[in-house]
């Protein structure tokens, strides 16, 4: 081991990366910006048929969304190169080769229906499942012999006697007795090790210090602790990040969230609200400020902060979040965000955007305030790409409009007062100040005008200004609505 703090995330590519798995990846790289340590990325793809590519790629892109960087990695290279998993299998079997060798590990050739036999009398007598330790007694040079012949075995690791204790940066100290681990598979019979086996080798040949996951590899941690020692290797230190819940108290599942990153890409959230709400989960600042940077974040993490009580993902306040983050965009920024997804939403081609950069940086000044994420746009300004004569309108806004009758004729009234003005080009604050005498002089109040009105441009019960909306519709689309909104509602 080195006295340099080096940290590692180690995804496997068989699947999008999930949120908690890039919470994960987020406390690592922290830690190791925060120490002056160097941050890992290791590809875990040693299973063939699941793994693919396009996760890969999707991994390390949501990774770079989120702002984070590695010193060493499949991309990037470094001094441990290869940094995939499946590229280092060469390296795992010599080393399995090696405790054979050294007795720490041994040959088991039982059937897959012994083993079978074994579990089911196991379950029959309320006892926990574990390898009976048979073949861990047969003479060396005898298990060398029947593998030679070429009789079918599996590696598996000898647990010695004792107990095994670390101390974990979020859980303190953990002891396990060492009769409750089983003498595991290393390698299977068609000469693949497995998943604790690979893990050691590669931290221990990439010189890891410091081992974040998540609570559920926490399990592992036994096996794996005695596999460094048995490798005569130091252990690197532990912490186990609690588990990401739903509000239903349970792990984070579909029923109550989505749990992939790229969810949350895909939905328009912004990307230092995610890392925000991410550091959040099972971590906190100060205990009172609950929005803050990721400068902030490297300058205090520490990893004995962090809570082992499991981490609830209030999706509420992930929207708030989203939302606090969303308007402190600068306008220009806030566009390019929203644009692309009301391409998508077919409200604009994309050849439209540079002509129309104006208004639509007028929208959102508007519209931001109701807004949490960036999807939320397009139906936000859906109402001024309808047919005008086809607007829908709410049952709120449709109900408002026709409280009494004379709301409506209230309309026809200032439809004949509006469009002289419009065709002068009178600016909005002119005719807001305008309207307000004019429905003095009728005696009549704001809401009965502007409740009818807004239903005509918008089809809304609430929503921007109205004479906002008159001005992004234009002089005719606007006359139009209100036209129409007069044989309507009457």
């Amino acid at each position: 081991m080195t006295d340099t703090v080096r940290v590692r995330f180690a995804p496997s590519p068989t699947g999008r990366l999930h949120i908690g798995g890039a919470r994960t990846a987020l406390f690592n790289w922290a830690y190791a910006r925060r120490h002056r340590g160097t941050f890992l990325l290791r590809i875990e793809d040693t299973d063939p048929e699941r793994s693919t590519k396009e996760y890969e790629r999707a991994i390390l892109e949501g990774l770079r969304w989120l702002g984070l960087d590695w010193d060493e990695g499949p991309d990037v290279g470094g001094p441990y190169a290869p940094y995939h998993q499946a590229q280092r299998i060469e390296r795992h079997r010599v080393a399995a080769q090696a405790m054979l060798a050294r007795g720490e590990a041994y040959r088991c050739f039982c059937s897959h229906e012994r083993l079978d036999a074994m579990r089911a009398e196991q379950e029959a007598e309320h006892q926990a499942s574990a390898y009976d330790k048979r073949c861990r007694s047969i003479p060396q040079a005898e298990a060398e012999r029947r593998a030679a012949a070429g009789e079918s075995f599996v590696v598996r690791f000898k647990v010695p006697e004792g107990k095994t204790s670390l101390v974990d940066h979020v859980r303190g100290d953990v002891t396990f007795e060492n009769k409750e681990v089983d003498d595991w598979i290393m390698v299977r019979s068609d000469g693949n090790p497995t998943y604790n086996f690979v893990v050691v080798c590669d931290d221990v040949d990439m010189k890891i210090t410091h081992v974040f996951r998540g609570e559920e590899h926490l399990i592992n941690t036994p096996k794996q602790v005695l596999l460094y020692k048995a490798m005569g290797a130091k252990p690197p230190e532990f912490g186990h990040l609690p588990l990401m819940l739903g509000t239903d108290r349970k792990k984070l599942s579909k029923r109550t969230g989505d749990t992939a990153l790229q969810d949350y890409q895909e939905k328009g959230y912004p990307k230092d609200a995610v890392v925000n709400f991410l550091c959040l989960q099972g971590w906190a600042l100060n205990g009172t400020q609950e929005i803050f940077s990721l400068d902030e974040l490297v300058k205090h993490f520490d990893i004995n902060d962090v809570s082992k009580a499991g981490a609830v993902f209030d999706i509420d306040k992930f929207r708030w979040l989203a939302g606090e983050y969303l308007r402190k965009e600068p306008i220009d920024v806030l566009v390019d965000h929203c644009v692309p997804f009301a391409i998508q939403a077919g409200l604009l081609r994309a050849d439209e955007v540079p002509s129309k950069r104006a208004w639509l940086a007028s929208l959102l000044a508007a519209e931001k305030e109701r807004m949490h994420v960036y999807s939320n746009f397009p139906a936000r300004i859906a109402y001024l790409f309808a047919k005008d004569d086809e607007l829908p309108y709410d049952a709120d806004a449709e109900a408002n409009a026709k409280k009494h009758a004379g709301r409506v004729a209230l309309l026809g009234d200032f439809q004949a007062w509006l469009a002289p003005k419009l065709a002068a080009g009178e600016p909005s604050a002119a005719l807001k100040d305008g309207m307000k005498a004019w429905l003095s002089e009728r005696k009549a109040k704001m809401p009965e005008l502007l409740q009818p009105l807004r239903c005509a441009l918008s089809g809304r019960a609430g929503g921007p200004d109205c004479f906002d909306m008159i001005a992004w519709l234009g002089p005719e689309r606007a006359l139009a609505r209100i036209e129409h909104a007069r044989r309507r509602l009457a």
